[in-house]
Formats: C-alpha cells, sequence, structure tokens
C-alpha cells in the first residue's frame, strides 16, 4: 500500500526547504474493504471533526478582534487531522492534478491513513512542498495567464492553513477590500463602487491597476507583513517553503525570491496581506489626514478605484500611491491606470466647461458608464417620490 507521498519524506529536516523536483507520480490507493458500509459513520464523523474546527477557528477569531496589536505564537497545533480532513472535503473533486499526478478521488479512498500520515510530518518537521506545475489559461485580451497547479496534499495545507489565517486576518482587513475573503465577492465590490460614487460627492476617479503583481511581490516583505500577525514559527516557515518550492514548466523547476504562485490555494490570502499592509492602511490613513474632500476606496485584488471630490486631491494621491508601492516592489500599469473625471456632476460640469461627455472606465470585467450613474440617481429620486 503506497501512501499519498514516498516514505523518503519523513527523512527531510524540519524546516529546510528544498528545490528538488525529480519524483514519480504516486499510484491511486486500492479502496478499503468495508468502507461502503459505514457510509452514515464515516458522515456522522465528518459533521463532527467539521463542528470541532469550526470552534477551534472562533477562538482563535474572537482573540484576534480583542488583540489587535498582538502576535499569536501557537496557531500550527490547529493544523490537526480533523481541520485536514475539513480542508480536504473543501477542495474541488476534478480539479487539475499537480505534479504527483494525485486526484482527489485517489486520495480519498484511503483517506484515514493519508491524513494521518501527512499530519505526522507535518508536525515532525518531514513535511515537504512539491513544486506547482505550470499551465496557462486565455485571457480575455488574447494574452495567455500562468498559473501554478500545486500537489494534492499542498493543496490540503495550504487550505488548512488559510482557515486558520483568515480567522486571525479577517478581523484585521479594512471594509474596502472584497476579493478572496469569506462572504465577499466581485458583486459586492461593485455594489459598494456604485453607492459610493452615489452618495458621496466624487467627482473625479483613479482608476488604477498593478502592474503583474503576483509575479512581483517581494517575498521577504511579505513575510515580514505576515510576522506583524503570525509568531508562530512553524507556520512561517511553512509559508517559506511554498514560496521556495518553485513552478515545474518544461521539465525545469524555476524559484523565485518574487511573487506568490498565482493558482496556489493560499496564493490569494497572502496577496490580500501584503496589499493591507503596503496599500490599504496607508490608503485609509491618506484619506483620514492628507484629503481635503470626500474620496472612496474599493479594492478587489490588484484592481482598485479610488473617487475624489477634487482633482487636486486625486492628483496628489496618485502621486504618493505610486512612491509607496515602489517601496514593496510594486508598480502602476501605465496602461491600465488613469485619472478620468467621473461622477454625478461630472456631465454638467464637462458640459459648462465645454468638453464632452464624461469618459468610461472598467471595474471587474464591467464598463462602469456615466448614463449608467445618472439613470440610478433618477430610479433612486422617483422611488424616494414614490415612498413619501
Amino acid at each position: 500500500m503506497m501512501h499519498a507521498r514516498e516514505k523518503s519524506d519523513s527523512a527531510i529536516v524540519a524546516g529546510k526547504p528544498t528545490n528538488k523536483a525529480e519524483r514519480s507520480a504516486t499510484e491511486p490507493v486500492e479502496p478499503r474493504a468495508e468502507t461502503k458500509g459505514n457510509a452514515n459513520q464515516q458522515s456522522t464523523h465528518r459533521t463532527q471533526s467539521r463542528a470541532s474546527v469550526t470552534q477551534a477557528l472562533e477562538r482563535v477569531r474572537k482573540a484576534a478582534s480583542k488583540r489587535k496589536k498582538e502576535k499569536f505564537t501557537a496557531l500550527f497545533h490547529h493544523i490537526s487531522v480533523e481541520h485536514l480532513e475539513a480542508a480536504f472535503f473543501e477542495l474541488q473533486k476534478n480539479a487539475a492534478a499537480g505534479v504527483d499526478g494525485l486526484t482527489w478521488r485517489a486520495y480519498e479512498a484511503d483517506l484515514e491513513r493519508n491524513l494521518e500520515d501527512l499530519h505526522g510530518r507535518l508536525h515532525r518537521g518531514a513535511y515537504r512542498p512539491l513544486p506547482s506545475r505550470r499551465v496557462y489559461i486565455p485571457k480575455p485580451d488574447g494574452r495567455q495567464r500562468p498559473l501554478a497547479v500545486a500537489a494534492l496534499e499542498d493543496k490540503i495545507v495550504q487550505r488548512a492553513t488559510t482557515a486558520v489565517l483568515n480567522a486571525i486576518y479577517e478581523e484585521d482587513f479594512l471594509g474596502f477590500s472584497y476579493a478572496f475573503r469569506p462572504g465577499r465577492g466581485a458583486h459586492d465590490a461593485m455594489d459598494a463602487l456604485v453607492v459610493g460614487i452615489e452618495s458621496r460627492k466624487v467627482n473625479f476617479i483613479v482608476d488604477a491597476d498593478i502592474h503583474s503583481f503576483f509575479d512581483t511581490v517581494d517575498q521577504e516583505w511579505l513575510i515580514r507583513f505576515v510576522e506583524h500577525r503570525v509568531g508562530d514559527r512553524r507556520i512561517v516557515r511553512l509559508i517559506r517553503k511554498w514560496l521556495k518550492a518553485g513552478v515545474l514548466e518544461d521539465g525545469i523547476v524555476n524559484v523565485s525570491d518574487k511573487g506568490t504562485g498565482q493558482g496556489a490555494v493560499i496564493s490569494p490570502l497572502l496577496a490580500n496581506i501584503y496589499l493591507h499592509y503596503g496599500f490599504d492602511q496607508w490608503a485609509e490613513g491618506w484619506r483620514r489626514h492628507e484629503a481635503t474632500g470626500d474620496m472612496i476606496i474599493v479594492r478587489y485584488a490588484d484592481d482598485f478605484i479610488v473617487g475624489f471630490e477634487y482633482e487636486s486631491d486625486a492628483r496628489r494621491f496618485l502621486d504618493a500611491m505610486r512612491e509607496r508601492l515602489g517601496k514593496f516592489a510594486l508598480s502602476l500599469h501605465s496602461e491600465k491606470t488613469r485619472l478620468i473625471e467621473f461622477g454625478r456632476f461630472a456631465a454638467k460640469n464637462r458640459e459648462r466647461r465645454g468638453l464632452g461627455k464624461p469618459e468610461t472606465f472598467d471595474f471587474l470585467g464591467y464598463s462602469v458608464l456615466q448614463r449608467h450613474m445618472e439613470r440610478r440617481a433618477t430610479q433612486r429620486k422617483r422611488q424616494c417620490r414614490e415612498a413619501a
């Protein structure tokens, strides 16, 4: 019976990352005897396990909420067998396999033994992530987006770790951050943007996009940001291992000191941590202390919209933002970042100055048009009159 990892993994020294990629695909395991007859028992066990995991994470969340400035030095024990099992069942059953060739169904066939083995390797320091497999998917503009497909066990551990860290960072992340967060999505970001433009004195929009964000994140800055809240060296060591595992493409493993491996389970959370400290907190401070008029912020991953009452504020913010991002190895995309006149009063203001109609901008795949904003404003006024 072959387990999900080769036996040689148990000899790896704790905390010592490796970049070796030569590894044969693991053979699918055979189903265990009498599994079908225990379906109800297994279902009950999973329900109890998930409840236990949820309670543990809730305790972490409450502690994070009460102690905003403290580091968590004991988190690793939360990555239990029960937590790994919960993470496994959250994975997509038909997702592409990584370099190990191991599928969800094959791993499930001997799940209890596989998870016990994985848990053991994790807690004695013998776990070693594999390089991710490079794949490409088409982008709307005709180019190709590179993704990194992790091995199955790496997905499991990353998802379990992400859940633990989310319990902390969801208490820290700011309200205008919408991507990759529980209970939030693109529609929420669009709604927040429309409501912000309608309800505040927004006359100018900075439409900003970070150039190749997931590929240019500075990994040392990322670790420093994580360490603001995470003092458990084993968790930090795990993140370092994943960052240094590399990506396998055309038979060669490429390892870089930049990037987070777009497509990896934990990358979205790491991206949010990076931008929380690198941009969000700074932007919120700028809004409170530097802006002379109204200002709104909506960020979805590396794509964000900032609205201003005054053009002078918009120009000062844009210059300051370039400098701020530059400190953390980031830069704005020159073709996708611009300042335009847009808002409730933009059409009348431009007409008074003899200019054309307000420009439009794209956000999350949608074109935000001035006439749509005006139509929504008219509808709201009509609804208010009818309600009165």
